[in-house]
């Protein structure tokens, strides 16, 4: 796992530069096609993923997005019209039986259709038109790391080629590079937290896939329950899961999301809560027990990358910490496949 957590910067590279082309004639289809709204289907850290290419796909190129339910196809059967639809299915294998299903049939259906994988052979990118590949080399981690960044890395690309607008991708591979230098600051700031029963991950806007990533990497790797909500939500029935010490990990870039952010931390500060907080804001860092300063420029819409990798090695080094493999956790295989 962090073998491939550090493999990240190149494969993004790799995956941008090879994938540019592909992903603009996507996008002259969609154009072309008059498509009205898009709707993605995935599972696992695909489908976190595409929380996130939600909300960029959204902000960036005003195209209303859904995210699907697979079993309305697969399982009931369902009929839905997607004639004017573009359906993107998410896998890192490509072998998620559901999701090339719903894919398939959405295609049948007259839906304009593209797959994102780590295998261009696989069932899942044989049964969409259109086919971006991640660049990644293999993944052998149970714990997506370089495909889930990868992914994103294309969702940002698909965005800005759809609106012509946002930062600029070649940023990317520095960013995760720059990212990579927090690891001496994580590693010894997990050791706090090694014997903690569980948590919450807090983040909001584009950011919320990244909490759900985060926590999910906390649960395959280290065992504890962690609950990722929007702070937003979270100031709702939830914090009252808030006692005295209570571990929350904030994820708050800078950008439109961040005063809301601020204002949720002082609120679980006051309640007792204990903060861990991965930010570049002097305000809120200073209300945090464990801060993680971030000291370099990133806009918000390309922060969901650099929150990934630091929630992989805050999970890695949990998990070391504990005396755990995190490249074997119980129960999981790489492959997870749901009808």
């Amino acid at each position: 796992m962090i073998q491939e957590i550090r493999e990240q910067p190149a494969a993004l590279q790799a995956t941008l530069q090879n994938e540019a082309s592909n992903v603009q004639a996507l996008a002259d289809r969609v154009r072309q096609r008059n498509v009205d709204f898009a709707v993605i289907v995935a599972r696992g850290s695909s489908d976190n993923a595409a929380k996130i290419l939600k909300y960029l796909l959204e902000i960036m190129a005003g195209l209303p997005v859904a995210l699907a339910a697979p079993s309305v196809v697969t399982l009931y059967k369902g009929r839905l019209d997607l004639s004017n639809a573009l359906v993107i299915g998410i896998s890192q294998s490509g072998q998620a039986p559901d999701v090339t299903e719903y894919l398939s049939v959405a295609r049948a259906g007259g839906a304009l259709t593209a797959s994102i994988t780590n295998d261009p052979s696989s069932p899942l990118a044989k049964a969409a038109e259109s086919h971006l590949a991640l660049h990644c080399g293999p993944e052998l981690s149970v714990a997506a790391t370089k495909t889930y960044t990868c992914t994103l890395a294309l969702a940002f690309l698909l965005a800005k080629a759809l609106s012509n607008d946002g930062a600029e991708a070649a940023l990317i591979p520095d960013l995760a590079a720059k990212t990579l230098l927090l690891e001496p600051v994580i590693q010894p700031l997990v050791e706090r937290y090694r014997y903690m029963r569980e948590c919450a991950v807090l983040a909001r806007g584009i950011n919320l896939g990244t909490a759900d990533e985060v926590a999910l990497k906390l649960m395959e790797t280290t065992y504890s329950p962690a609950k990722p909500f929007s702070i937003a939500d979270f100031m709702h029935g939830p914090f009252a899961l808030i006692e005295d010490a209570y571990p929350c990990l904030l994820l708050a870039p800078n950008g439109a999301a961040l005063q809301s952010m601020v204002d949720g931390a002082a609120k679980l500060k006051s309640g007792g809560a204990e903060l861990i907080v991965a930010a570049a804001n002097k305000d809120i860092l200073s209300l945090a027990r464990s801060p993680i300063p971030i000291d370099f420029q990133v806009d918000e819409s390309l922060s969901p990358i650099v929150y990934a990798i630091i929630g992989q090695l805050f999970a890695y080094y949990l998990a070391v910490s504990r005396d755990l493999n995190p490249d074997q956790p119980r129960g999981l295989t790489k492959v997870t496949k749901t009808n």
